[in-house]
């Protein structure tokens, strides 16, 4: 097959686990929106041809690019997004070198293109959801016939994405539950297993996503599921309320905040122009103060979503003295500067990362003045007048002066993060990268016992411990990087 003149896309499997159903029906589908002869899609089981030994012993698919009969490209993992991007890009290209005579540019055993969505974006003409199908789906093999299903009702998967959510990040991202009693419980059950974190549309012509979706999940009740809308996933796949296998966006402005805490750099479209050009958006960081987000907190977010913005980040944050001072630096020295640091410690700030054309003038235009006697006299339609707190001389709303200090002031609540990770004795650093991690310290060591022990505390009384320990005090090199 690959010594024909075609634009040829391998899947490789492995027999132990076969092929992806969901990716069949993702090439076959692919196949007949395109209706391209040039193109031709085939299953190849790596145990037994020898020229795919290199592909065996890996727990995801891969998929090898043919055109002319050489490998012109790989893709690993079955990123949907991404592997219809790359078929369409690579059956122009072969169109290209048939038809005009170009360069084939043969690709290098293994080496596979950047697998990153900084590029991609929502058309304005369409709605989208943010979808997660949660540990217990994963944990019970249950993810790829779901997204089979998903593909079959019609909905368009925009980005995909496995991952595996922190305690942290499951509190972030449930915050606005923390006060139902299960609150404990669900971040925990988030911060279990993998989860499929996935952006889904419709038609650009269809009416919005979002309530689609959550009459397609059902329920979040799994009996009312099954007593209402037996079809549902929720109902064909839940156990109980807790896991109820999967997750739907409550409304468009939910689903805008959960897409930038997935997919910070996935953007999207506007199709307001200005002089026959696409207007140049911003981000800049808006603060609400600690009275203010705990009283007005959804008043002010429904005025910063009426007036265009979209929230790119956003998180609660409770600040010591020692990093309001560092924020504030420029201040110290002001009177008011004691007040401004009782205000901002008295409890969470939310810190938002707004993104909109001009979006620094916008927000401080909406403030409006810093003085509250000031604001309410001569703007007394803007945010620091309507919610000025009685008796408090601090306004409620800080604003980023310019585009460097947005930047800056952004960067200091949503820092960028690392992790640390230690390779055991098995050779995965290549992986790694692969996965498009990037190693900034690399050490290599032996581990004393004491040293093993020390590390792997927490796990003193599992039943693994001293085999763990002894595994990695083996007369072999660790590598422990970050």
């Amino acid at each position: 097959m690959a010594s024909k003149k075609k634009e040829a896309i391998v899947d490789v499997y492995q027999q132990w686990c076969g092929p992806c159903r969901a990716v069949v029906s993702l090439l076959r589908k692919i196949k007949n929106e395109l209706g391209d002869d040039l193109l031709h899609f085939a299953t190849a089981e790596a145990d037994s041809i020898d020229a795919l030994e290199g592909y065996r012993g890996k727990c995801e698919p891969t998929f090898l690019f043919y055109g002319g009969g050489e490998l012109v490209g790989v893709l690993r993992g079955a990123n949907a997004p991404m592997l219809q991007r790359m078929i369409v890009e690579e059956l122009a290209k072969e169109k290209l070198v048939l038809e005009q005579g170009g360069e084939r540019k043969a690709n290098k055993e293994g080496e596979e293109p950047p697998q990153q969505l900084e590029n991609m974006e929502i058309p304005a003409s369409k709605s989208y959801t943010v979808a997660i199908i949660k540990p217990d789906a994963v944990a019970h093999g249950k993810a790829n016939e779901i997204i089979m299903k998903i593909q079959d009702a019609g909905f368009e998967i925009l980005a995909h994405e496995e991952r595996t959510l922190t305690e942290a990040e499951a509190r972030d991202f449930y915050h606005h539950k923390a006060a139902q009693s299960c609150f404990e419980d669900l971040v925990q059950f988030m911060s279990s297993g993998p989860s499929h974190v996935l952006v889904l549309s419709q038609a650009e012509d269809s009416a919005s996503v979002v309530p689609a979706w959550r009459e397609f999940i059902g329920p979040a009740d799994i009996e009312e599921a099954r007593r209402e809308n037996p079809e549902s996933l929720r109902a064909q796949y839940g156990t109980e309320t807790l896991f109820n296998a999967v997750h739907g966006s409550e409304d468009s402005d939910r689903a805008s905040r959960e897409l930038a805490f997935f997919f910070p750099n996935f953007r999207t479209a506007s199709e307001t122009e200005q002089d026959g050009e696409e207007e140049r958006v911003e981000r800049t960081l808006a603060l609400i103060r600690p009275d203010a987000a705990r009283e007005n907190r959804e008043e002010i977010l429904a005025q910063i979503s009426e007036a265009g913005f979209t929230i790119a980040l956003q998180r609660d944050v409770i600040l010591t003295k020692e990093q309001v001072k560092q924020f504030y630096s420029q201040h110290v020295d002001e009177d008011y500067f004691p007040a401004l640091l009782q205000t901002m410690t008295s409890g969470p700030v939310l810190a938002l990362a707004l993104a909109r054309e001009e979006a620094v003038h916008h927000w401080r235009n909406m403030l409006g003045p810093a003085d509250i006697h000031q604001a309410r006299e001569e703007r007394p339609d803007c945010l620091r007048a309507q919610f000025a707190v009685e008796d408090e001389s601090i306004n409620q709303l800080h604003g980023s002066a310019s585009c460097e200090e947005a930047e800056r002031e952004i960067n200091f609540f949503f820092p960028k993060q690392r992790t640390l990770a230690v390779i055991k004795p098995d050779k995965i650093l290549e992986e790694i990268r692969g996965g498009g991690f990037s190693v900034t310290r690399l050490k290599d060591v032996v581990l004393s016992r004491e040293i093993a022990e020390e590390f792997y505390k927490e796990h003193r009384e599992k039943p693994f411990f001293s085999q763990l320990v002894e595994f990695m005090c083996r007369n072999r090199d660790s590598s422990i990087f970050g």
